[in-house]
């Protein structure tokens, strides 16, 4: 098992810095090690984490985990909380675990002297009995592992917009596969203005550099 100080470390040093969040998502991923009994920062894809928030945390279970959206074992569900759910892909056992309610408090009354609570939960965070600092549950995911990881080398093209899509993620539409932003799921919208961009033979390769840079 990882030793929690090398792992502070490394999330330290891609932050510049180190806060009490990141110190949580570490404690938390070297918690869920224990709980599913692996051997943590992984080398392989065994264990498949979600997060529901992200920023310092999300890095600090990173580090602890070696989930990484890279290796895609690092799924990002955006639901503002400084929880995770740590699911082995061999078992499908899935825990999910978040911060004791009173943990703050607990980091303040343990050290009065502290500059500040930032400081106390900083230090505190560190040294507090995973008891008292989380609560776990084994949860039942409402998805599918199978269908989320996918097969590798599978790859279909959109019938409206051509543009490939991978991982299983079309949607058929009247027998045709459809990528969601044509099935209706889009996060944006194109710029009417923006020609170019659709067709870049509209205007010079110049032209678009200096239309991205302001010039």
């Amino acid at each position: 098992m990882a030793d929690l100080h090398e792992i502070l470390a490394i999330t330290e040093a891609q932050h510049k810095h180190l806060c009490p969040r990141q110190v949580l998502g570490v404690r938390m991923g070297l918690y869920a090690a224990e709980l599913l009994g692996l051997d943590l920062p992984q080398s392989d894809k065994r264990v498949l984490t979600f997060v529901e928030t992200d920023g310092c945390f999300a890095d600090g279970i990173a580090a602890a985990t070696g989930c990484t959206l890279g290796h895609r074992t690092l799924r990002h569900i955006d639901h503002g909380k400084s929880a995770a759910v740590f699911v082995d892909t061999k078992t499908e056992l899935a825990i999910r675990i978040h911060p004791a309610p009173e943990a703050r408090q607990l980091a303040a009354s343990s050290l009065p002297d502290a500059k500040s609570r930032w400081h106390a939960q900083l230090e505190a965070y560190q040294v507090l009995a995973n008891m008292d600092l989380f609560v776990a549950q084994e949860v039942i995911l409402n998805l599918s592992v199978h269908d989320l990881v996918s097969r590798p080398g599978i790859r279909v093209t959109c019938a409206v917009c051509g543009e490939e899509i991978i991982n299983e993620r079309e949607v058929i539409s009247g027998g045709q596969p459809l990528c969601r932003n044509c099935a209706g799921e889009a996060y944006f919208q194109v710029k009417c203005d923006s020609a170019w961009l659709a067709d870049p033979a509209v205007i010079s390769p110049d032209e678009r550099i200096l239309s991205q840079i302001g010039g």
